[in-house]
């Protein structure tokens, strides 16, 4: 299984390089079901190599100028405090037996694949659904206009999930950044990449001391991520992103209902 696990690796930065997102939501389940890591460190090493993977790249997007720094910074900073929070107080919080029904016992690792098994069904939608902008969400033109009170709202909320289950949450990023933000598609997707790569590194070393950390395996989950992103950014200027993402969609939904089952039965 360990060999699916490492090519399965290089899915998640080819999903961050050609539709801007959807990568994360890969890499706790092939952590913990292909690479056999337990649930609540697999969250911590999704931080460490989705928020490299995206650091490296958000490189292209900095070089065409499809960065948004102001941006970046009003909806980073609630996100980064929020995943800093989480992963240093609320996760260590949780007990490791959260509930028991009779035969059914949810305990810390359960639960936090049923949150992740809830976000990937989400992020499906997301996916799945035709998108219907109106014209002005997507022109970018005119003066940029901040809607500060949902900016922080969103941030705030993106954060907590990322701390809770190690994923980057560019499904909501970019959206919030398209709508709230007025950015054009391709610099919501730069910007986004920047936001994902500062609020995962920051909180992975937020993370608890009583953590077990395996760095090799990091390190080759890691490498095969930015293989995987180098190809997606390579093949997005070949091939519609948007063509793929519905795909993408249906296969993160089936991945979420299997973890449902898996974990409930």
């Amino acid at each position: 299984m360990e060999i699916f696990g490492y090519l399965a690796s290089v899915l998640i930065g080819v999903s961050l390089g050609l539709i801007g997102g959807g990568g994360s939501i890969l890499t706790v389940p092939v952590l913990v079901y292909l690479l056999g890591v337990d649930p609540v460190p697999a969250t911590a090493y999704s931080l460490f190599i989705v928020g490299l993977t995206s650091a490296i790249g958000s490189y292209t997007y900095f070089k065409t100028n499809l960065v948004n720094i102001r941006t970046a910074i009003v909806f980073g900073i609630p996100s980064i405090a929020a995943v800093f929070a989480t992963r240093a107080y609320i996760v260590p919080a949780i007990p490791d037996q959260v509930l028991s029904l009779g035969n059914l016992v949810i305990t810390k690792s359960i639960l936090l694949m049923l949150l992740f098994a809830v976000l990937m069904i989400a992020a499906s939608w997301s996916m799945i659904k035709k998108d219907s902008p109106k014209p002005g969400d997507l022109s970018g033109a005119g003066v940029q206009k901040f809607n500060y009170p949902l900016i922080l709202l969103e941030g705030t909320v993106v954060g907590i999930l990322t701390g809770m289950v190690g994923a980057g949450g560019g499904f909501l990023i970019i959206p919030a950044l398209v709508v709230l933000s007025k950015l054009p598609m391709k610099e919501a997707v730069g910007t986004s990449l920047v936001i994902i790569a500062a609020k995962s590194l920051i909180g992975f070393f937020g993370e608890s001391s009583d953590t077990p950390m395996d760095w090799k395996l990091i390190g080759i989950v890691s490498a095969m991520a930015i293989i995987g992103i180098l190809i997606g950014s390579s093949l997005s200027k070949k091939i519609d992103g948007k063509k793929l993402k519905p795909a993408f969609g249906w296969f993160v939904l089936v991945m979420g209902i299997y973890i449902v089952i898996k974990e409930l039965i």
